[in-house]
């Protein structure tokens, strides 16, 4: 039976540090008590760096919140004016991730199927054609655009590769995951809805995967939906951008939730038998919820609390982040797995490991 590899994942981000700015323009909405609350949240958040498309203002006290003019205080941009940016910002930093992979322009050419994950904008015609031209593909490469799934689509993205390898050994699929969550920026000084804008920033992962033996070997898949949290991650088009719903219950229904389903995730193997652990870093509570459902030891989630400190949540992008460097760090034969959590609620997860080539 073939079997699927990821052979090379490289990741970019934009040149704009964008967090302590942010910190900043989200304090000057809040006073008194209300802003000592952010404040704890911000310490507790264990988030050193966020990355955005656009430069944060020098002063945003004075106006607009970025250095362009576009996010200003009393008049934020429409959602058409927010995917206008995003169809001019997305090719660039997705070519950025995709050149960092180190393909020659003759293997570029040779990939029949690429595969996007995006769910923070859209455009035709889109981001995969842009790709084609920028990046030297085949014309003829097979497109598949996966849209609005939110953080675990990447995890679906790599679903979509393994069977398109399996059924036909020969291809060579390059999945892109790029998310621009900084464009949906809102002004408010609603505290819940202040905490979602604390945890994104912008990124974008690039892989290939094919049959050859190298690099992260795919076992096996699982999505687990726990029961009873339809709403507790939501993601909708609203006139000023998409509007997060990010329950502060996710973490106790992950805590609650992962161990009755550990067994279908896990393939009947005990937790303590994975060496590498993939999750995607939704928040440091949602890692310390994976954490304890799971019993894991104290340092077992160690690369995703770097990718988070690093990046803090890009959605989609961020558990090939935290793939990236177990494709760097993993011994050969060492099992793992991957998990990624969005609306549902599910896990979409996935059981590797590193192949020995």
């Amino acid at each position: 039976m073939t079997i699927a590899h990821i052979n090379r994942i490289a990741t970019a981000v934009p040149d704009h540090d964008v967090h302590g700015a942010f910190v900043g323009y989200a304090r000057s909405l809040l006073e008194g008590t209300r802003a000592k609350v952010f404040d704890r949240l911000v310490l507790r958040s264990q988030i050193g760096h966020r990355y955005s498309v656009l430069a944060a203002s020098d002063d945003p006290d004075t106006g607009s919140v970025d250095a362009g003019g576009v996010y200003g205080r009393g008049h934020f941009p429409s959602t058409a004016g927010r995917m206008a940016l995003y169809e001019q910002h997305a090719a660039p930093l997705a070519e950025k991730a995709i050149l960092g992979l180190g393909l020659t322009a003759k293997e570029r050419s040779a990939v029949t199927h690429l595969v996007v994950t995006s769910c923070t904008g859209m455009y035709a015609p889109g981001l995969d054609l842009e790709l084609v031209a920028r990046c030297g593909l085949s014309p003829s490469v097979e497109r598949t655009m996966v849209g609005f799934m939110g953080c675990y689509a990447a995890i679906n993205g790599l679903k979509l590769a393994h069977h398109i390898v399996r059924s036909q050994p020969s291809a060579k699929v390059l999945m892109v995951n790029l998310e621009l969550c900084s464009l949906h920026l809102q002004e408010t000084s609603e505290i819940d809805l202040m905490m979602s804008f604390l945890i994104f920033g912008d990124g974008c992962a690039a892989s290939l995967v094919s049959a050859d033996p190298v690099g992260i070997a795919v076992d096996r898949f699982h999505a687990a939906l726990l029961p009873d949290t339809q709403r507790l991650i939501t993601w909708n088009v609203g006139d000023v951008g998409f509007d997060m719903g990010l329950s502060p219950k996710v973490p106790a229904a992950i805590e609650l939730g992962l161990p009755m389903a550990a067994g279908a995730i896990l393939d009947g193997a005990p937790a303590n038998a994975i060496d590498r652990w993939a999750v995607h870093p939704g928040g440091r509570a949602v890692l310390d919820a994976v954490q304890h459902g799971l019993e894991l030891a104290v340092d077992a989630l160690a690369g995703s609390r770097a990718v988070l400190q690093g990046f803090g949540n890009m959605s989609s992008a961020t558990v090939m982040f935290v793939l990236e460097g177990v494709l760097r760090d993993a011994n050969p034969g060492e099992r793992g797995c991957a998990m990624s959590f969005g609306p549902g609620l599910t896990a979409e997860t996935m059981l590797f490991h590193r192949a020995r080539a």
